[in-house]
């Protein structure tokens, strides 16, 4: 095949004066540098690697090794609370794991797996870390500042296109306590956890009741001599209903490996309960309303103390924070080495926590629970044209094109920005639909004479202004303090308006109407010399249009969602609640699982 390659390393005009020698739609290099090798950052280099040609990649990675989050939190009981079997890529699945909810170093090793199946670590420079972008006018890119771990040297790369893949949970952060410098026993961070700390027979202080302080709690609680836990807020505990944990068996895992379709069956079967879950985050809807009957008899079962009860469960609606199956961590608070502290923490001493209800409470080792900077704000300075920055931009709220990409920042693609679907149901789903959008629009920078790409501000503003009228219909507007939002009163910055299928649906067509698109000379100029590119091809059947019926996909917007959906093909998806049924039951009829 003869393919026409523009020549690398020359400048946009240079570009579009040789697009005038070559075929319609030639293929130009363009060079990307992406932010972050975790999830995100490892399926964008695995999808430029699988559909694109003339382009270079680098992936710097702060960290010693690939996979983000998972490689960083290591805390006692660090699990997902996706099910794992759906925690993976729609094309990826993993045969072994061995329960529904599993570990951070499980989901760690199948990242760091698959970027070695698919040799994605050539394109990664672990122990760098990006401190900076600047926007270069005169190529029409930016140049990256980025500084090597290992020895402290700085350099600077140059890109056409920069893609921050750094996501949301993992700028970790002490909390705004005073005297935290002045306590004397062992601190630490469960995102900076230093696994060489045995806690065995210490007193434990832990600070949160967020994901990770109820994991921690129900892992570390059978080791400790105490735990003194202190909660500011109560929060919805309990795995929604069936999709409680279950451990694989051997026999089980040995059926995901040698009979044809039951794994791809259990995985849909689970796909389909989460897309079903969205109405348990519309208020007053019946899936909210028999959703939170159920976690307020599973709260109490579980905690068996009306003073828990009191303090523990929330007045406000579930789903308004982050649903959390919680294993073991409401039985935990009633055993008799556990002292629940409700309340407001004043200060640290030098021996412990002094709370709001005048008591010191001395402890030995102090765990924060307490989360990540989400902000949204990127974690280096990000310079647009004019000098603008990105930090300062988003400073009092991030605002964002349906999740990936900022108004004034031509060639810049984010991954899991503000108002992606981070709660609303299964989130590698919603990466997969970003990366997807994210290739159509670099082919069109790569195949047109495309100069710069930004979305407008209009596009932005109008999106922010449906995202808010929607979200006053959601359980996420209750006044629940919530990374969702910056404060419980706040606009919710960090979750989509609609369900995770109405964003996957969303971003199916790329709605050039909504950027700013900008071109090196004559926007025509990708018509080149008058040749196709098949015309080139000598392999390329040159009458290809020509067929004895109309086979023609679908033209239509429903035609086309009906065709990948396989409409007419499921039955019992009115209404999909979860009912009880043990998703680790893989005796039900494959008709069950499918309609779990």
């Amino acid at each position: 095949m003869a393919d026409f390659i523009i020549p690398t390393n020359t400048s946009p005009d240079l570009h579009g004066r040789r697009r005038l020698d070559g075929p319609i739609h030639a293929e130009r290099h363009v060079s990307i540098i992406c932010v972050g090798a975790g999830a995100s950052g490892l399926l964008m280099a695995y999808k430029l690697q699988k559909h694109f040609s003339n382009y270079s990649l680098t992936v710097f990675e702060k960290n010693p090794a690939v996979s983000g989050t998972w490689f960083e939190n290591r805390y006692p009981g660090c699990a997902c609370d996706v099910p794992s079997h759906n925690y993976t890529w729609s094309f990826e699945p993993k045969l072994d794991w061995t329960g529904v909810y599993s570990s951070s170093k499980e989901i760690y090793q199948y990242f760091d797996s698959f970027a070695e199946k698919y040799r994605l670590k050539q394109y990664i420079k672990t122990e760098h870390q990006v401190t900076g972008a600047y926007w270069n006018d005169g190529t029409g890119g930016y140049d990256v500042k980025v500084q090597d771990v290992k020895n402290g040297q700085q350099f600077s790369q140059h890109c056409d296109i920069l893609i921050n893949a750094s996501g949301i949970l993992n700028n970790w952060r002490w909390p705004a306590i005073p005297g935290l410098d002045k306590y004397k026993g062992t601190l630490l961070h469960t995102a900076n956890w230093d696994e060489s700390t045995d806690l065995t027979g210490k007193h434990v202080g832990l600070i949160g009741n967020g994901s990770s302080g109820i994991q921690v709690l129900p892992k570390i609680q059978p080791i400790v001599s105490k735990v003194t836990t202190f909660i500011r807020e109560p929060t919805w505990v309990s795995p929604v209903q069936g999709l409680e944990q279950h451990v694989y068996s051997d026999d089980e895992k040995r059926e995901f490996v040698e009979k044809a379709g039951v794994l791809t069956d259990y995985r849909r079967g689970i796909e389909r309960g989460l897309n079903g879950q969205f109405g348990i985050f519309l208020k007053n809807s019946k899936p909210n309303n028999d959703t939170q009957d159920y976690m307020l008899e599973q709260m109490k079962s579980k905690l068996q103390d009306q003073y828990l009860e009191d303090r523990l469960i929330p007045k406000w609606s579930v789903g308004c924070r982050r649903l959390t199956p919680g294993v073991g961590y409401l039985e935990s608070l009633g055993k008799e080495n556990v002292t629940v502290v409700y309340g407001e923490i004043n200060s640290v001493t030098e021996n412990g926590c002094l709370c709001d209800n005048g008591n010191e409470y001395p402890v030995d080792v102090l765990i924060c629970a307490t989360g990540f900077d989400t902000t949204f704000k990127p974690r280096f300075p990000l310079i647009g044209p004019g000098g603008r920055n990105l930090q300062d931009q988003w400073k009092d709220e991030a605002q964002s094109y349906l999740g990936m990409a900022a108004d004034g920042f031509p060639n810049y693609l984010i991954f899991l920005g503000p108002n992606s679907p981070i709660g609303n149901g299964p989130v590698l789903s919603a990466i997969e639909a970003q990366a997807d959008y994210m290739l159509k629009m670099i082919d069109r920078y790569q195949t047109r004479n495309i100069k710069t790409f930004a979305p407008t501000k209009e596009a932005i503003s109008d999106f922010i202004t449906h995202k808010d009228s929607f979200m006053t219909k959601s359980v996420w507007a209750d006044p629940c303090r919530s990374w969702y939002k910056n404060r419980p009163d706040g606009p919710i910055t960090a979750l989509w308006p609609g369900s995770t299928l109405h964003y996957i649906e969303a971003l199916h067509d790329l709605r050039i109407e909504d950027w700013d698109v900008k071109y090196s000379g004559n926007r025509f100029a990708f018509l080149g010399n008058g040749y196709s590119q098949t015309e080139l091809d000598p392999t390329a059947d040159w009458g290809y249009y020509i067929r004895d019926k109309d086979d023609d996909g679908p033209a239509t917007t429903a035609g086309k969602r009906r065709l990948l959906s396989r409409s007419g093909t499921m039955t019992g998806n009115v209404g999909v609640s979860f009912t009880g049924k043990n998703v680790g039951d893989l005796e039900q009829s494959k008709e069950t699982r499918a309609n779990l």
